[in-house]
């Protein structure tokens, strides 16, 4: 069963040139009294941003993704292992398949990881995550103009916080754009 290219919307994954791609941006274009798609597209498997313009009729193959819950153990470099909450099987995942999401990892994290067949492709995390902060200056009394401190989190993120934030505190941080959400 194949995808017709105005059913495709954001968020939907299929196969293109041997690529699996997700939509990320759908645009209806008319040139020269043609109709036309213009879709910004995810590849899955490089994490790259790809812009592409298609006819109208044209179809694609469905890519079938599934996500398995993972324990995140540990990482020995530039290599992350995970292991598989329901058949305890371990896999490795190479820092540039994680992209960002490396800087909210911790020891025993809970995260989705979608699967292409037995292809891992990408790391879903929730949307916000509970870290300790590790170290930061102390905030200065009356200080409110500068709007905020640097503070580094035990996963090495570095987050801008209020002055009333110390080391050895818990905070909530969204993981989409690493901003402060507040205390735990």
């Amino acid at each position: 069963m194949t995808i017709l290219i105005t059913e495709i919307k954001p968020g939907v994954t299929f196969e293109w040139r041997g690529n699996i791609l997700r939509c990320v941006k759908y645009d209806h274009i008319k040139w020269a009294q043609q109709a036309r798609i213009r879709l910004k597209m995810k590849n899955l498997r490089t994490g790259s941003i790809v812009e592409d313009t298609f006819n109208v009729g044209e179809r694609f193959e469905p890519a079938h993704i599934s996500y398995r819950p993972m324990q995140y153990l540990y990482n020995d470099g530039n290599t992350y292992h995970f292991m598989d909450q329901e058949n305890f099987n371990q896999i490795e995942l190479a820092k540039e398949k994680l992209g960002d999401t490396y800087n909210y990892l911790k020891d025993g994290f809970l995260v989705n990881i979608a699967f292409y067949g037995d292809e891992a492709l990408e790391v879903t995390l929730p949307a916000a995550v509970e870290l300790k902060v590790v170290e930061t200056s102390p905030g200065n009394k009356g200080d409110t103009v500068s709007g905020g401190k640097p503070a580094t989190m035990e996963t090495g993120l570095v987050v801008s916080v209020p002055f009333f934030v110390n080391a050895g505190d818990v905070l909530k941080v969204d993981t989409r754009d690493g901003k402060y959400l507040g205390r735990a």
